[in-house]
């Protein structure tokens, strides 16, 4: 059966100015699942905690309501005095009447009668809690950065220092973000590519982070701690295993005339390239708008025949032997074979 102990603090005048303490103290002694109901003018200071503590020993108290501030302030706080009086740190419940009751509240009667309605479901919620035990589980110290601009970046860095593995999304081809894009930055009017440049190239060098460019967040599932993440990966058409950023397919590209994004659509540039010439990782992608075209532009260029062939001997196997040659006719030949 629950034995709630319910504590109402005055918090100075932050409470008490606006909210009838005694009242609701009074009133909600008279609920049945309160044992043991009082108020106090600090009850976060140590003669607050005292009378807690005593009153569950005194009283046989299994449950405890604090009616104060915000429990993100003092929650805590009274956790650790019922533990230390032999309760289950969870068998206590806050109620908010400073935040949410006397700050906001000018009427005292409505704010009294509001503070009383607050307690009373605190009261109600607590009666059927179950005492919990804190269970460690393991941590993947891994950190997931989602966004490849300078925010990110530095993000990126400051965790790697930190000893912590991180995997440095971006759904751009390249890392740099919005900056990338800028001549000068305000105030110093610095040169945005000095400033973003060497940071690109720390993220890339970092041996505890790993970049996973023109990739995107596609779900995410469980808790801190436990995170499953699933990342979806575009296209680029290129190995990125085996490129080595020479640029060679840039150049001889035959399209020529596909608007460059990075510069808003205002030039143009091949099909297959790098956003900028400072990307990071450099490596060029296809643009998949243009696939077809440049597929049928590959086949409308001429190719020697003898490359053809030895392209077709590579790709269907070894090429057959020649057949040997006919036997000659002429006399000189005839007169040898005598």
């Amino acid at each position: 059966m629950a034995r709630v102990g319910v504590f109402i603090c005055h918090c100075g005048v932050n409470i008490a100015g606006k909210v009838d303490v005694a009242r609701v103290a009074e009133t909600i002694g008279k609920m049945p699942e309160v044992a043991f109901a009082t108020e106090y003018k600090f009850m976060c200071s140590s003669p607050g905690q005292k009378l807690v503590s005593d009153a569950i020993k005194e009283h046989g108290l299994n449950r405890i309501v604090v009616a104060a501030c915000s429990p993100k302030m003092h929650l805590p706080t009274f956790q650790k005095t019922i533990t230390r009086a032999g309760l289950n740190p969870y068998l206590i419940a806050m109620a908010n009447i400073r935040e949410q009751c006397s700050w906001v509240t000018e009427d005292k009667e409505e704010a009294t009668e509001k503070a009383i309605d607050l307690v009373r479901r605190q009261v109600r919620r607590v009666s059927h809690a179950d005492p919990l035990e804190d269970v460690q589980v393991p941590v993947e110290k891994t950190a997931l950065v989602l966004g490849g601009g300078v925010a990110g970046i530095q993000a990126a860095l400051d965790i790697a220092d930190g000893g912590r593995k991180v995997i440095l999304v971006e759904k751009s081809p390249s890392l740099g973000g919005k900056m990338a894009q800028l001549d000068e930055t305000f105030p110093t009017l610095d040169c945005s590519q000095c400033i973003l440049t060497p940071k690109m190239v720390e993220a890339a060098q970092h041996p505890n982070i790993e970049i996973r460019a023109s990739t995107s967040l596609k779900k995410l599932d469980g808790f801190v701690g436990n995170f499953e993440v699933t990342l979806e990966k575009k296209a680029t058409y290129v190995d990125e295993k085996k490129c080595i950023a020479c640029g060679l397919c840039t150049t001889k590209c035959p399209v020529k005339d596909a608007p460059d994004d990075f510069n808003a659509g205002l030039g143009t540039r091949r099909a297959i390239s790098t956003p900028f010439p400072q990307a990071v990782p450099a490596i060029p992608v296809i643009d998949p708008r243009y696939c077809l075209r440049l597929r049928t532009a590959w086949d409308t260029i001429p190719i020697p025949r003898r490359n053809w062939v030895m392209s077709h001997a590579r790709s269907a196997g070894p090429a057959p032997r020649p057949a040997s040659p006919a036997p000659s006719t002429s006399r000189t030949s005839r007169a040898k074979r005598r």
